[in-house]
């Protein structure tokens, strides 16, 4: 709609508040049950099977990258996530090759667990988020969680949100076996429970990598200059232009 010559719009415009980014720690906590080893669809070099714990390390280091380019003093640290969360890699870090060193010993479980509390990952979250802040540094947790028939659980004051959470979620397909949209709604809870910042969560039961590397992208948002999810209109899908464009003539050029 256009807006008519001396008219003015009742939406006042997007501003971006002039305020001081810290510079973030970010713990990812990785889900390394038995289905944590379940193939993804697509195969790796020479065939080999590709899981969604390769997957998973490789879109860290992705973001780990990227992340460091858009400002090389975000720190990065590693917990994993069976029956309750541990500690993998303690120490926070600004360096590519401790996180390629933490990554390259993580391995999945031999059995599946038959819960998930996520209490124990929110306390060492808020432990380090309180240490964070006296460096002037928030603290945000990225949790990958792979289970498709486990609701996580936790005990939590919703009074105590010193962090921010973002998931994301791979599972399988519904089946009568499992139950994938009931755990998706336990970690939206979950999120909404705890978050200081606007915490962001991703699913996906397709199996593509891609997928998993397209949506780590958006979160390299920063949490204190972040819209609504639902607001959200990127990554946009790629279309292939078209070499004229419809109800255009193609005219051929001048020999002149």
């Amino acid at each position: 709609m256009e807006i008519a010559e001396g008219e003015t719009s009742s939406r006042p415009p997007y501003t971006l508040l002039p305020i001081r980014l810290c510079s973030e720690d970010i713990l990812f906590c990785v889900d390394v049950d038995l289905e944590s080893q379940i193939e993804m669809k697509i195969s790796g070099p020479n065939g080999r099977p590709i899981t969604r714990l390769d997957s998973i390390k490789q879109a860290i280091l992705l973001f780990v990258h990227a992340k460091l380019a858009i400002n090389p003093d975000h720190r990065f640290s590693i917990a994993s996530l069976g029956q309750s969360a541990s500690w993998h890699r303690k120490e926070f870090s600004s360096e590519v090759e401790s996180a390629i060193q933490g990554l390259r010993v993580l391995s999945a479980s031999c059995s599946s667990h038959g819960q998930a509390d996520l209490t124990q990952l929110f306390r060492i979250a808020a432990h380090e988020a309180k240490k964070s802040r006296q460096q002037n540094r928030i603290l945000r947790v990225i949790l990958i969680y792979c289970r498709s028939s486990v609701k996580p659980q936790h005990q939590w004051l919703a009074s105590q949100k010193l962090f921010t959470l973002d998931v994301f979620y791979l599972h399988d397909k519904p089946s009568p076996d499992n139950c994938p949209q009931d755990v998706y709604d336990a970690l939206v809870d979950a999120l909404e429970h705890v978050s200081e910042y606007e915490g962001y969560i991703f699913e996906s039961g397709q199996g593509l990598s891609r997928t998993l590397f397209r949506q780590i992208c958006v979160l390299l948002s920063h949490p204190q200059q972040r819209c609504g999810q639902d607001d959200i209109d990127i990554p946009k899908s790629l279309v292939r232009k078209a070499e004229s464009t419809p109800g255009e003539e193609n005219i051929p050029p001048s020999s002149q």
